[in-house]
């Protein structure tokens, strides 16, 4: 019997190093923060989990781009499709929306606004309330989606239509003169006006954009440095949508939520804050197909698979950009989609769900 020499044994032990390092997907290395977890250590079942993947990879349409699974504070799913990965940014749309709501809340509780129920006229003095009831309109009407100005997406006819004013400017002075169609918080009318007048509100009292403000408060504590959130032309940001993220910050925006405002141990937002955010404030059943009732620029729906109801809070945006919140599972699931007016993505995003629901063991 030939002893192998040390060159040879060298050799082997160089090409198994190499071997094991490419082995791996250098674009989903292991991360310190969510610590990777097998399917069956998770409580899922693998040939379900398979047959999912299996779908997503047949399908026809190439604009699925990613869907993660966070449970029990472990990464258990990281898929990428057509090009995507990790570090790649994608616009979230209206799910924009929830991120503005949870920067109110730091603003809140940095103080720089008193609360929810200050009146939103008051931060613009430069702008004459046209009635007695406009100087009542509250920040929680406008993150409620009630604050009763004539401004409606669904109905390009309405004066505060999105349409109307995005090409402006000045966003601010048209939405503030807009006439008065309800009383604050007696009906849910969803619309860009009320996010934008979020966004407005966190500038003007912080003195920077809100983009640098999400950048310094919320982004960089998760970890996350690459993101774009659109400006117009005055340098006010689009808090109502056009938020460029990847889907890892997706889903850590999911687990902030989960972990009422903290992460890795950090109280970055107020657990007082989460929970207005998750409050049912306003009835959807008749005006919105996915979710049954509504918090601060947050939807709350209850999931219903295997016999068991999960109370689930969601953002969602056009495309089928999805982050779902499910704390009776302590999971969350992340899905970013660029099907843009096109309902199949929104579709999808809850097919996912309730598949990886049905996997479970």
């Amino acid at each position: 019997m030939t002893t192998p020499s040390k060159s040879s044994l060298l050799l082997c032990l160089l090409l198994g190093i190499y071997a094991s390092l490419f082995s791996q997907n250098k674009m989903q290395l292991p991360m310190e923060d969510l610590p990777p977890v097998s399917l069956e250590a998770a409580g899922l079942n693998p040939d379900s989990v398979q047959r999912l993947l299996d779908l997503i990879d047949q399908q026809t349409r190439y604009d699925f781009r990613s869907f993660i699974l966070i449970k029990d504070q472990k990464m258990v799913l990281e898929e990428y499709r057509n090009s995507f990965w990790r570090e790649t940014i994608h616009d979230i749309r209206s799910a924009g929306k929830s991120v503005t709501a949870l920067l109110m809340g730091i603003a809140i509780d940095q103080g720089l606004v008193e609360s929810a129920e200050a009146r939103v006229y008051d931060f613009f003095p430069e702008i004459t309330p046209p009635t007695k009831a406009h100087r009542d309109i509250r920040i929680k009407h406008l993150l409620h989606m009630s604050s009763g100005l004539d401004a409606d997406t669904d109905d390009s006819d309405t004066p505060g239509n999105s349409y109307n004013w995005i090409a402006q400017d000045d966003w601010i002075t048209p939405v503030l003169n807009l006439s008065m169609t309800f009383e604050p918080d007696s009906r849910w009318v969803y619309n860009d006006a009320c996010a934008m007048l979020c966004a407005a509100i966190i500038e003007k009292t912080s003195g920077k954009s809100l983009s640098d403000f999400a950048r310094e408060h919320l982004f960089t504590p998760l970890g996350e440095r690459e993101f774009y959130w659109f400006q117009n032309a005055s340098g006010t940001t689009g808090g109502m949508g056009n938020l460029y993220i990847s889907n890892l910050t997706f889903a850590k925006l999911g687990l902030l939520v989960l972990n009422k405002g903290k992460y890795q141990g950090k109280q970055i937002i107020s657990s007082s804050w989460i929970e207005q955010c998750m409050t049912p404030a306003l009835d959807l059943n008749d005006d919105w197909p996915e979710g049954t009732q509504y918090g601060f620029f947050w939807y709350l729906y209850p999931v219903q698979e295997n016999g068991k109801t999960y109370q689930c809070a969601y953002a969602t945006g056009n495309g089928g950009n999805k982050v779902f919140v499910l704390p009776e599972l302590n999971m969350v699931l992340a899905v970013q989609s660029s099907a843009y007016g096109q309902g199949y993505g929104h579709g999808r995003a809850w097919y996912i769900l309730y598949a990886l629901l049905r996997a479970l063991k």
